[in-house]
């Protein structure tokens, strides 16, 4: 498969690179010590098209297509992963099931927002008894009586955005639901309206400025017309969704892997011990040769996987094996890399001094959100012997 860059998405990652290193590099530190939302870049990240980059220019989007995303996301991760976090948020978690379930006028009001870099979006999905097991979710919708609106109650958890978003898609059993995934349906909901509740910020190892919180429904009254797609969907349009945000946090963690590999590079050649670059040192070259390696099939995996969702579009297929490969190895591989770009700074890389840590903590998260690696296995394992 031919991977070559066309002249519009070269131009497309070149942009992204530009805005990352002039405007996120200098910040990034300041953010992650803080734990602030990065309000002023995220807003520029809009303006350039970053928060709709597959979205048709008609919603506010950029129009571009799934392999520019991916570009787009591993400059700006490989930046500050916690930029990377908010623009996967809003292209593939509250952007896709819009632009896959949505009818148009739910495109028009909810959409176009978001893609334009006005506001913020947000998903939730998770519940405090209910991560990997979905299904298991607590959370319910109950139609009134005339049919004009649902009444929400339940909690979600960790849901990135969350202290920021002006619109947030909610998953939630519905009144007939029998406790299983074909009770589920999706709703969109706005964060300004009685009965909305956001609870503490939550104080993580990394991404620490993409905010991230509990959200709460108590007789949030939600109208018919912001349920997703139809009644009992909800399973099908987060699966989907989930798809599209693998991908997403695959180019994630290749960022991450990229700016860890560069500086352990830079640093191999600069520093002198026993006289000598270390660089010159054959266990330094060694790790510095599988670190490399696992980059260039992490970036593999997540082209091959953008050319999937991008042909899906046409076909309707699922692209969930592509997607899981993508996720489990790029995440992995950044944990890998990270790690060893730790190492090879010695006691730098433990010091916040440099950026090298942060990249550390950063990774981790890619090896749990959006589906654990044990999950990803799980998937790939079950889709390729079809046993369950």
């Amino acid at each position: 498969m031919d991977f070559a860059l066309t002249e519009e998405q070269q131009m497309i990652q070149d942009a992204a690179r530009e805005f990352a290193q002039s405007e996120i590099v200098p910040v990034a530190a300041e953010f992650d010590d803080s734990g602030e939302f990065p309000s002023d870049t995220i807003r520029q990240a809009g303006e350039l098209g970053f928060m709709g980059i597959e979205v048709p220019e008609e919603y506010g989007g950029a129009g571009l297509d799934a392999i520019s995303y991916v570009l787009v996301m591993t400059e700006i991760s490989a930046a500050d992963a916690s930029h990377g976090t908010i623009v996967s948020v809003n292209n593939s978690l509250f952007g896709v099931p819009f632009m896959s379930f949505g009818t148009e006028e739910q495109k028009q009001k909810f959409l176009t927002p978001v893609a334009s870099g006005q506001v913020n979006g947000a998903y939730a999905l998770t519940e405090p008894q209910s991560g990997s097991d979905a299904q298991a979710m607590r959370t319910k919708a109950e139609l009134s009586a005339d049919g004009t609106h649902y009444v929400l109650n339940g909690k979600k958890s960790w849901i990135t955005s969350g202290p920021v978003a002006k619109y947030v898609v909610v998953f939630a059993q519905t009144s007939h639901s029998d406790g299983t995934s074909a009770g589920i349906s999706a709703f969109v909901v706005d964060a300004d309206e009685p009965g909305f509740l956001r609870g503490k910020k939550e104080p993580k190892l990394g991404i620490r400025a993409s905010a991230t919180c509990e959200l709460e429904f108590e007789n949030y009254r939600c109208p018919a017309e912001n349920l997703i797609g139809e009644e009992g969907q909800g399973f099908k349009i987060a699966m989907t969704v989930l798809d599209a945000g693998r991908i997403g946090v695959a180019a994630q963690a290749l960022g991450i892997a990229q700016a860890a590999y560069a500086a352990a590079l830079e640093y191999s050649r600069d520093r002198k011990a026993f006289g000598a670059s270390i660089g010159t040192f054959q266990s330094i070259q060694n790790k510095l040769a599988d670190m490399k390696t696992r980059i260039e099939a992490s970036r593999l995996l997540v082209l091959q996987a953008a050319a999937a969702k991008e042909r899906a579009k046409k076909t309707g297929a699922r692209v969930t094996l592509d997607a899981s490969m993508a996720k489990l190895f790029a995440s992995e591989t950044a944990m890998y890399v990270t790690h060893q770009a730790v190492q090879i700074h010695g006691g730098m890389g433990y010091s916040k001094e440099l950026p090298i840590e942060r990249y550390f903590r950063d990774a981790k998260i890619t090896e749990i959100y959006e589906g654990t690696s044990e999950i990803q296995r799980m998937v790939i394992g079950r889709l390729e012997t079809r046993l369950r």
